[in-house]
């Protein structure tokens, strides 16, 4: 009896370290980062749009975004990562290609209301390419299920900019998800 107490301990203490130090890499380290920083992006380009156009849905979905990032902090701050330095100021990145995305994402959208709604599903068809990358790595259940959550989000906002298309007789091409998946989420 005492060996197998022993030996149940042995194999969760085993597990405990192999959870903590899977959780602990840098690979997942800079996927977190990188995607509260994404998340950012979309927060922000989202609360620029509402400005310029005053359309409800970017007002909306600008606020579930932050709720996203919220996700991704909560993550941050659980597995010990560091991310200080990120500016909370709108359309201030310290990755330069989220910075380039922001203004080429503010740049398109400054055409026409189509433009930006265009640009809102561009946004989401992106975020769901990139989660269904960082899934495909199985950090840990914790991660999966917040980033499980997120694509369902992404998922809920791409139908809701198709929507917005919709009243405008216009659609939208998949970029980075295949049609097939497009088709399925909308």
């Amino acid at each position: 009896m005492k060996k197998s107490i022993i030996s149940l301990l042995l194999i969760i203490m085993v597990l405990l370290v192999s959870i903590s130090s899977f959780a602990a890499t840098p690979e997942l380290e800079n996927d977190l980062l990188y995607l509260y920083q994404e998340e950012k992006v979309a927060r922000d380009v989202y609360a620029e749009l509402y400005d310029m156009y005053g359309l409800r849905t970017f007002d909306n979905i600008s606020n579930s975004e932050q709720n996203h990032m919220d996700a991704v902090e909560y993550l941050l701050n659980e597995y010990g990562f560091d991310y200080i330095d990120i500016s909370d100021e709108r359309g201030v990145y310290q990755l330069p290609e989220l910075q380039d995305l922001y203004d080429t994402l503010i740049e398109k959208a400054s055409g026409s209301i189509i433009d930006a709604i265009e640009v809102g599903a561009t946004i989401e068809d992106l975020d769901i390419f990139d989660l269904d990358e960082m899934l495909s790595k199985n950090y840990d259940d914790e991660v999966d299920r917040v980033l499980n959550n997120l694509k369902k989000g992404s998922e809920n906002h791409m139908r809701a900019f198709i929507r917005q298309l919709n009243k405008y007789n216009e659609s939208y091409e998949p970029q980075y998800i295949s049609q097939e998946f497009f088709d399925n989420i909308v």
